[in-house]
């Protein structure tokens, strides 16, 4: 499924998924004007760092998370300031979670939750051993799928479009 973009109207895109659903690979499939789109995502900037030191994204995870969530923020706020429509990759898996996130948008941006339905164990297992450097334990994969709550409109959505998974 594409997006074309919905309006005139400021838009924040909350990508909603576990670890390995493919939120990054739909955004990339999407036709977002990325002179006008801002990707909010903390993993971005861990990757940013890992290859300015030559590791990986686990190498660095730990020591550089409190500092790309800080970078994050900022782009965040500096999206809001110029009125860009956001598109925001984080796991966001729960309705406290995404409530609070949500409450730092303005009231006039439209908000749209895209949630994408977990893969089978056997292909989520398949995408999480492809990625070169960047290892989950299961256990956490396990709790993610256990916090995973399907997004409403009570939380602050405007629109929620569901992703199949693939």
């Amino acid at each position: 499924m594409k997006l074309n973009e919905i309006s005139n109207t400021p838009t924040v895109y909350m990508v909603i998924g576990i670890s390995g659903s493919g939120k990054s690979t739909w955004i990339k499939n999407q036709n977002f004007n990325w002179k006008n789109t801002a990707l909010i995502s903390t993993d971005a900037n861990i990757e940013r760092v890992a290859a300015e030191l030559g590791k990986t994204y686990s190498d660095v995870f730990s020591s550089t998370i409190k500092q790309a969530t800080s970078e994050m923020n900022q782009q965040l706020q500096q999206a809001i300031q110029n009125k860009m429509n956001i598109v925001w990759d984080q796991t966001n898996l729960t309705a406290n979670v995404r409530r609070s996130k949500l409450a730092k948008i303005p009231k006039n941006y439209k908000k749209v939750a895209v949630f994408l339905m977990p893969p089978t164990d056997a292909e989520l297992d398949r995408r999480l051993k492809s990625r070169k450097g960047k290892n989950i334990p299961n256990d956490v994969i396990a709790a993610m799928k256990q916090q995973l709550e399907m997004p409403t409109e009570a939380e602050g959505f405007d629109k929620i479009i569901v992703v199949p998974a693939r």
